[in-house]
Formats: structure tokens, C-alpha cells, sequence
């Protein structure tokens, strides 16, 4: 397969930066978990150096865990969104507002204005609260997801996305307009610890390893992949892909987190890496415009929406190989969105047609196209299955 799928010189990738030695490295992590969060109040540069680590399988192991996504089964609902209704929350970037569709009807039942340039509708690490991430408006607007009300504003600069690291010490604020990670505490969203990332422009999607230690983050402008040790807060390592004439978008770990999916939308495919290494593996061909990442609920594949295209593919994590592709009538852009609790409904914005789309999960059958504001992007089906919120669009685990 990495015959097929690796591409050729004028595409190759290098990691960025070199290999500090392992004991020194050893050294610095014991000195560094001996002092707490003592790090957190000094501003931290960025740096390209590795660190000695556990490879993701044996991490995996070692937490008892042959499949991260194990907590997003069908149907797995925890007690705090057990009574929540069913809705997809849809912000429209360029309407300023959020529409809130049924998932039974398949109607809207709700719209509110949002501060300005509303990209995505991200959960709160305890499922209690949703938080439309206002990109232009500096405020994240907070709903109640048991009754899909809109809460008062809350100012925070740049929000153009939202992770929870997986032990809930930090909400994470992608800041991509001022080329920051914000380490912000997850309660009260106060400022933490900023994290500059110039070599990283455009900073966008992210997903984390296994034992929840490292993030991966995409580079939109600058065709790159970067790592942040999420405990000493820095960039420890930065990949270029495809000499950096790419536009990497949406992250996701396989099941096994032996591989990090990385959607290129100008290259058309996925990016295969090998998380331990920082290398890529190989090169996966899906449609144009390859964007969001969406695992099934039993974790065997994984649907990438090709904006561009207007299709669907469905990827095998087994095989690593796309084995269907829907195709949408046209015109349709797919862009973010995320499945249904019960596993039957994939839900995409469709990014410059004012449109959600409701596909069928067993064929591919567009079940349903509602229309909706204009440029809509990271939708939130809710509820969803899973113990806590890693970020964008409900990515539980």
C-alpha cells in the first residue's frame, strides 16, 4: 500500500528540527514533573526538539484502551447529556447566527444571533454547556444544551476553535488569527498561558495522543503539521508536508493510535502519519477539497467530506483504504459535522450552499437538505456518546 500511497519527490516530507539525547530528555521530563505547573505563569517559547515518549499503541495498552473511540459506542450516553434534545447546532458564519435543527423532523425550531464570524459550536469537557466559538466577536456565546438557549457572551480573543485537553486541566483556544494556542482555564475560560506558534500559520484542527500528553495541530497556510506537549507547553516537533503546498485541515487519531489522519483540501486526500515518529506513512487519495474527519460509532471507519467534490469517502481503518464514495447532487460543498448518537446519520454543513445535509450512515443516501444561513461550518450533533469533550464539533472519549 505505501507504494501506492506514498507521493513522489516533488511532494516529499521532512520533520522540522532534531533529536535532543534521551537521557537529557528523561532528565528534563522528571525535573519538569517534580515542579507541578510551576511553568505556567513564564511565557514559553516554541521550539522544534523531540522528547522521549511511549508509542502511542503502548500507551494505548498501558491505559487498558485498544480503541480510543471504545466511549462513543451507539447509543452510550452519559447521565449528563442522557436528557438533552436531540439537535444539531449550526453556526452560519457569514448570517452571524445559529440555527438549531431537529434531528427527528429535520426542521429548524431555533435560530439566535452569535457575535461576529461564528466558526464552530464546540462541548464543554463536562457536556454541560455548548460554546459557539466567535472568531471576529472575541466571545465564545454559551448554550444550554437541555434547553438550546444562548447564555451571555464571554470575551475571548480570536476563538476561532476549542479544544479541552483530555484530563480537563485546560481548555485549549485555537487563536488562528493571532497565531496562538491559549491555555485557558475550562471553567471560567480565564487566560492561563499563551502559546506563541508563528511556524504555524493558520493553526486550525487538532487532535491528541492516547494518554492525552501531546496535541497534534494543523497549519491551513503554511502546509505543516505541528506537536505540543500539552504538560511543558511548547511545540516539540514540526512536520512539512508536501514542502509545505498543502493545506491540512481537520486531524484525527486511528482507533489503534498507531495513525494520524490529516485532510489536505489541496491535495486532495489524507495525510498518513505515524504519531510517534512524526513522519508520514503514506498518502491517501479521497476527492478535492478533503476536509472533515468523522469516525462510524463502531470505529471501523471513517468519513471524510471532499468540499470540493461533493462527495463522501469512506475510509477502512483496518485496511486504510477509501472502500465507498458518495456523491451529493450537485451543487454541494460537505463541509464539518459529525454523526448522529445512534451511529444512523452523518451531518455536514454545506460551507457555500446555506445548507446541512443529513446522510444515511449504511448507503450513503442524502436523507435530508435543510436550509439554513449563509457559510455555514462547524456544526454540533447533540447529544453524543462518551465520558468528556475533547473539542470541535463533540470529538468525545
Amino acid at each position: 500500500m505505501l507504494g501506492r500511497a506514498l507521493i513522489g519527490a516533488s511532494r516529499r516530507t521532512r520533520p522540522a528540527g532534531g533529536r535532543a539525547p534521551a537521557a537529557a530528555l528523561t532528565l528534563l521530563a522528571l525535573l519538569l514533573a517534580a515542579c507541578g505547573s510551576s511553568h505556567h505563569g513564564a511565557a514559553i517559547t516554541s521550539s522544534s526538539t523531540s522528547t522521549t515518549r511511549f508509542p502511542p499503541a503502548a500507551r494505548a495498552r498501558r491505559e487498558g484502551k485498544t480503541n480510543i473511540y471504545s466511549a462513543d459506542a451507539a447509543g452510550d450516553l452519559s447521565a449528563a447529556v442522557r436528557g438533552d434534545p436531540a439537535l444539531v447546532y449550526v453556526p452560519n458564519s457569514m448570517s452571524n447566527t445559529v440555527d438549531e435543527i431537529s434531528q427527528r423532523t429535520m426542521k429548524i425550531v431555533r435560530e439566535f444571533p452569535t457575535g461576529a464570524l461564528p466558526q464552530h459550536v464546540t462541548p464543554a469537557y463536562d457536556l454541560r454547556t455548548l460554546y459557539v466559538d466567535n472568531d471576529l466577536g472575541n466571545t465564545l456565546t454559551p448554550i444550554d444544551p437541555r434547553t438550546g438557549l444562548p447564555g451571555r457572551p464571554i470575551p475571548v480573543e480570536d476563538p476561532y476553535n476549542l479544544y479541552f485537553t483530555p484530563n480537563g486541566r485546560f481548555a485549549i483556544v485555537i487563536a488562528e488569527r493571532l497565531q496562538r494556542l491559549d491555555f485557558r482555564n475550562p471553567r471560567t475560560m480565564a487566560l492561563v498561558h499563551s502559546l506563541s506558534v508563528p511556524m504555524c500559520r493558520g493553526v486550525d484542527h487538532m487532535d491528541f495522543s492516547p494518554g492525552g500528553r501531546y496535541a497534534f495541530a494543523s497549519c491551513e497556510f503554511s502546509g505543516r503539521m505541528i506537536e505540543v506537549d500539552t504538560w511543558t507547553q511548547r511545540v516539540i516537533r514540526t512536520l512539512v508536508l508536501g514542502d509545505g503546498l498543502t493545506s491540512p485541515q481537520d486531524v484525527k487519531l486511528s482507533p489503534d493510535g498507531r495513525t494520524l489522519y490529516v485532510a489536505d483540501q489541496l491535495s486532495g486526500g489524507l495525510w498518513e502519519i505515524n504519531p510517534s515518529t512524526f513522519r508520514v506513512i503514506g498518502f491517501l487519495h479521497t476527492g478535492a477539497g478533503a476536509h472533515g474527519l468523522y469516525p462510524s460509532r463502531n470505529a471501523r471507519v471513517m468519513y471524510v467530506s471532499n468540499r470540493s467534490a461533493g462527495t463522501i469517502s469512506v475510509v477502512s481503518f483496518k485496511r486504510r483504504r477509501v472502500i465507498a464514495t458518495w456523491q451529493l447532487p450537485l451543487p454541494a460543498s460537505p463541509d464539518m459535522g459529525g454523526v448522529s448518537a445512534d451511529g444512523r446519520t452523518l451531518w455536514l454543513s454545506g460551507r457555500y450552499n446555506a445548507a446541512v445535509y443529513a446522510i444515511d450512515t449504511a448507503n450513503g443516501h442524502l436523507r435530508a437538505t435543510i436550509p439554513v444561513g449563509e457559510g455555514p461550518h462547524g456544526l454540533c450533533v447533540w447529544p453524543q456518546p462518551g465520558r468528556y469533550s475533547l473539542g470541535h464539533t463533540g470529538i468525545l472519549r
